[in-house]
């Protein structure tokens, strides 16, 4: 019967124009964001390199959560890494447990664990390490081991929105002037010796300045109140600094200077904030002048500090450049930033076989490919 068979098989042409326009259709209305669900990437980063344990969650982009705890030590003393260690072992799971309380999550909702692998001092680094290996095999989670300046540079990037800046990294165990080219961030200039926030912590030691919340702080307040300038060494050798030579030099007078009043001790904490930060922005500028460079970034725990903040923004402000700055909830070291940085390096495929999740103390700035970045 030629007119039924016309009948059937037009009966199916239409049924199949029908299912291709309703597939069409759903297909239509997940591209516009409608009855689609998409998982978003949660990391949870753990910090302790120095004398913070911090643990962060971060969820694209976003912070979730960012508790820590501070090791201080009595007036005149710094921090030993076995003490610190065990600082680090009492309290880990303590700001574990407030991380995922106050982001309101649970480890099955965790992607995967970031940790600090370097750089940073021995004992504290490898006691994080082993809570974060510890975690990532009881949740069944991926590993992502993150460069601990890195951390610092990309939570700046994330919370000030800066582009491509130059990165003044200024922390109690580093100081560097940094730039992104090629897939590295590479390293412009550094300390030579000490870095300027282990100037700082030492120097303080000297005054009996208190650690709590942090001595380079309390210079910071006391700086504020100096009046008298002291001509210090001014240590700058092409793109590097060196910060010994003005410590030794104000150990070996500041005792006599104080007794005979010649200066107060703020005086002396205004002379050594004014000569250390003049220093790091005079290889800032040249940094910039070198990449064509219209913005800055401080960050690391010595970027809180308002007078180096000020001096800089001057400099920038006469070359029309912009300044970027955070405040001490992500210069200081923090969990966030390394889960930031993890989420970027996840994101971009990398993961840190359990077998490679040591530490290194030296762990360089330029030796990270950084394969998230254009």
């Amino acid at each position: 019967n030629p007119g039924g068979a016309r009948a059937q098989v037009s009966s199916v042409i239409q049924l199949l124009v029908e299912t291709i326009i309703q597939k069409s259709k759903g297909l239509r209305a997940r591209q516009l964001g409608q009855d689609i669900h998409f998982k978003m990437v949660m990391i949870i980063g753990l910090e302790g390199s120095a004398n913070k344990i911090g643990v962060g969650i971060v969820q694209e982009g976003k912070v979730l959560s960012n508790p820590r705890c501070t090791y201080v030590t009595p007036p005149g003393q710094g921090f030993i890494p076995h003490d610190t260690a065990k600082h680090h072992q009492a309290h880990v799971l303590e700001v574990l447990h407030m991380a995922l309380a106050e982001a309101d999550v649970t480890p099955q909702q965790i992607d995967a664990i970031a940790y600090t692998k370097g750089p940073g001092m021995a004992a504290p680094l490898i006691s994080v390490a082993v809570v974060a290996r510890t975690i990532a095999q009881l949740w069944n989670k991926p590993i992502v081991a993150v460069n601990h300046c890195i951390g610092h540079i990309e939570m700046g990037r994330l919370i000030t929105g800066a582009e491509n800046p130059t990165v003044l990294y200024v922390s109690g165990g580093n100081t560097q002037i940094i730039a992104y080219l090629e897939r590295k961030y590479r390293i412009f200039g550094e300390t030579i010796d000490l870095a300027v926030g282990n100037c700082l912590d030492r120097f303080a030691r000297i005054l009996m300045l208190s650690n709590d919340p942090s001595p380079g702080y309390n210079i910071e307040q006391m700086a504020k109140k100096g009046r008298k300038f002291l001509p210090l060494p001014y240590c700058v050798k092409g793109m590097d600094v060196s910060f010994s030579g003005i410590l030794s030099y104000l150990e070996e007078r500041a005792d006599k200077l104080l007794k005979t009043g010649q200066y107060t001790k703020a005086d002396l904490c205004f002379s050594l904030q004014e000569t250390v930060f003049a220093m790091l922005v005079e290889t800032t500028e040249r940094a910039m002048a070198h990449c064509g460079s219209q913005e800055v970034l401080i960050c690391g725990g010595v970027g809180c500090n308002l007078r180096l903040q000020q001096m800089m923004g001057k400099m920038c402000e006469e070359r029309d450049a912009k300044l970027y700055t955070t405040d001490e909830s992500f210069c200081i070291d923090n969990g966030a930033m390394i889960a930031q940085a993890g989420y970027l390096m996840y994101n971009s495929g990398i993961r840190t076989p359990l077998v490679d999740t040591w530490i290194t103390q030296r762990f360089r700035t330029d030796d990270v490919q950084v394969t998230w970045r254009d």
